[in-house]
């Protein structure tokens, strides 16, 4: 990575001049360092190019096929401000959540912030510049994020979560998936209250629960609905939603955030 530090990563996400510095920095890796790649069953437009336009794939199952390589289309800018489409009064905060979040965004905390300290947060993580893959099959759903090398597993076999207070709690938390339609619905909880939701720093607690709702409209862009559900941060839930867009041709790369932080440091 091109980052000197973690530290510079936070500062770059803040700015809206630096989403386009991330956004040739983040971009994601073709095949340069491979040679003889067999030529993949992707739709091709005339002129050779992926027609990202063409319809979604599907599995044996009739289910679509997610698996792939996305990145955020607004890469940056909802890591800034997970609800930048939202107006402010549509961000149910109870009172002491407003008065951690106001501290926060104000730089009271700019150290404190998880990934400027190479820590994975959902659903920051996803909304990141850089790519993540998905990998389905019919009974879990994996998702590998190139931003702090993190992975979560989405189990469609029917399990349920045990009861709250015997598991551990995680930063990625607990994901179980089931089909609505062509939707696919994940309910992630088990968090450990640390994650924040942006950079600015909406709080969120142990309670927190998180809903996804990923729709492969086409070939080459994904809708993901997301809902978020903390009792203890906030009046009521809330939602959210993103757009990524298909890579075809890209492949993840190595992302070491810890040696970032001991770059030029003796």
């Amino acid at each position: 990575m091109g980052f000197s530090s973690p530290l510079i990563l936070r500062n770059l996400l803040v700015g809206a001049s630096s989403v386009a510095i991330l956004f040739l920095i983040g971009a994601p890796q073709t095949y340069a360092q491979w040679v003889n790649v067999p030529r993949t069953a992707i739709p091709r437009m005339s002129d050779g190019k992926p027609n990202l336009s063409a319809p979604a794939p599907r599995l044996a199952d009739g289910k679509p096929d997610l698996s792939g390589i996305w990145i955020a289309a607004a890469r940056g800018k909802y890591v800034g401000d997970i609800a930048a489409d939202l107006r402010p009064e549509d961000v149910p905060l109870q009172p002491w959540a407003l008065a951690v979040y106001e501290q926060r965004k104000s730089g009271a905390f700019f150290r404190e912030e998880p990934s400027a300290n190479c820590l994975p947060e959902v659903p920051k993580i996803g909304a990141a510049p850089l790519a993540w893959q998905v990998i389905q099959t019919p009974g879990f759903v994996a998702i590998l994020y190139e931003a702090m090398s993190a992975f979560r597993h989405i189990f469609l076999d029917g399990r349920e979560l045990a009861p709250m207070e015997t598991i551990e709690p995680t930063w990625l938390g607990y994901s179980t998936g089931k089909w609505d339609g062509d939707v696919l619905v994940v309910d992630t909880r088990g968090f450990n209250g640390k994650t924040w939701l942006d950079v600015r720093g909406k709080p969120t607690t142990d309670a927190l629960h998180l809903i996804e709702r990923f729709a492969r409209k086409d070939f080459g862009h994904m809708d993901i609905q997301i809902t978020i559900d903390d009792p203890k941060a906030y009046t009521k839930p809330w939602t959210v939603t993103q757009s990524v867009n298909l890579q075809p041709d890209a492949v993840l790369v190595e992302f070491v955030c810890n040696e970032n932080n001991f770059v030029g440091k003796k």
